[in-house]
């Protein structure tokens, strides 16, 4: 019997010619949304209620929200429901990195069974900052093997980074990430007057994948970034001119280096830069050191990296460290000169990167190129100048 695919051309079974053996090929589409609005949770904004009508206009909502928001927002999230006629089932959870976990997936689980969610037509919402969102997607991915959820974020960080692609995770064996699934959600929603209450400190902490995604990949994200910057800080992005703005740079460089490489086939990812030695870092600085805070560490040691290559300039590292006062983050840590472990950080970005470095350095503002020829005194060097703040 000669090979030959039973149902169809792009999916389907290639049965071999012995009869033994079968090739499997499917392809799964994946659709989401991804919005920018105001106000979600005013009565007279129907953009959540109506982007849920597919799910056969459904009476009842479950939502997973962060206790700080819940602080915050429950009784306008909760007003907005009754005022719809939408019954709320609400789990209340207090997420952290020290907390991105199991045993907090599993409290997301058992709320779904006590609920009786049905598989499809339930919507679920997760309410909260990137923490959160993670858990509730990987919750979501888990549940009867995937049901579909609506992300919210509610922190800097999320509305331009958690909220936006479609890989979930929880912390585990000491390292961030390590466990987790890639999960699209139906939607998500992006609040930025959420930011009114996040503190000066985590809005900052979101600054620093704005930094990573404007060093890599945008100049023109990095000029509005350079130039107001501590007004974005000051006024918590409740300006209606650069704010937006500099959030639609944000998410659509991300979703225009994502949408390509959802599952990461391919391993050479500019939307890494930041993270080559940063995930150790903060891990084991927990709760010291931020997550944006620990990027934005990493954009400059990566920086030190290009220039000592001739990549970039030292005017260009100083517009870089420039910006990054205005975002109030920090220039230097004491982990970031620690050989050892910048070493098990770089070993561990090979294992990731199956192998091979694949590491994304700026050639420019707003240009990358990928090396996978650094060796470890390179590194230590730039760690050592990096450390001295004036240089």
């Amino acid at each position: 019997m000669n090979d030959r695919l039973i149902a169809g051309s792009a999916t389907g079974i290639l049965l071999h010619k012995d009869s033994k053996s079968w090739c499997v090929s499917a392809s799964q589409p994946v659709t989401y949304e991804v919005q920018q609005v105001d106000g979600l949770f005013d009565c007279k904004n129907k953009t959540l209620l109506d982007l849920c009508s597919d799910s056969k206009k459904a009476t009842r909502h479950i939502v997973i929200i962060d206790k700080r928001v819940d602080d915050f927002y429950g009784a306008d999230i909760r007003r907005y429901y009754a005022h719809h006629g939408i019954h709320l089932y609400t789990l209340t959870l207090s997420s952290s990195e020290e907390t991105k976990d199991m045993a907090a997936v599993m409290s997301i689980v058992r709320h779904l069974e006590a609920n009786n969610v049905r598989r499809r037509s339930d919507p679920i919402v997760g309410i909260g900052g990137g923490v959160l969102l993670d858990l509730v997607g990987f919750a979501a991915s888990l549940y009867r093997r995937g049901i579909p959820y609506i992300k919210v974020p509610t922190n800097a960080m999320a509305i331009w980074d958690a909220a936006v692609g479609i890989k979930t995770a929880i912390n585990a064996l000491g390292r961030r990430n390590r466990l987790g699934s890639y999960h699209a959600p139906s939607k998500a929603l992006l609040d930025r007057s959420f930011l009114k209450t996040v503190d000066r400190r985590h809005l900052a902490n979101g600054m620093g994948e704005l930094l990573k995604i404007a060093v890599i990949k945008d100049a023109q994200l990095f000029n509005l970034l350079e130039q107001h910057s501590k007004m974005l800080l000051d006024t918590a992005f409740q300006d209606n001119l650069i704010a937006p703005k500099v959030i639609s740079r944000a998410v659509h460089g991300m979703l225009e280096e994502l949408a390509p490489n959802l599952w990461e086939t391919i391993l050479e990812r500019s939307v890494d830069f930041g993270h080559s030695f940063s995930p150790l870092f903060e891990m084991r600085a927990l709760p010291e050191l931020l997550h944006g805070e620990a990027v934005a560490l990493d954009v400059l040691l990566s920086c030190r990296i290009a220039l000592r290559r001739g990549l970039i300039t030292q005017k260009e590292i100083n517009r870089v460290k420039s910006t990054m006062r205005a975002m109030d983050l920090p220039l230097t840590h004491r982990f970031f000169c620690d050989p050892h472990m910048l070493q098990e950080a770089l070993a561990d970005t090979v294992c990731h990167c199956d192998g091979m470095q694949r590491l994304p350095l700026p050639s420019g503002v707003g240009k990358y190129t990928f090396i996978n020829d650094l060796s470890f005194n390179e590194v230590q060097v730039a760690a050592e100048e990096m450390m001295n703040v004036n240089e």
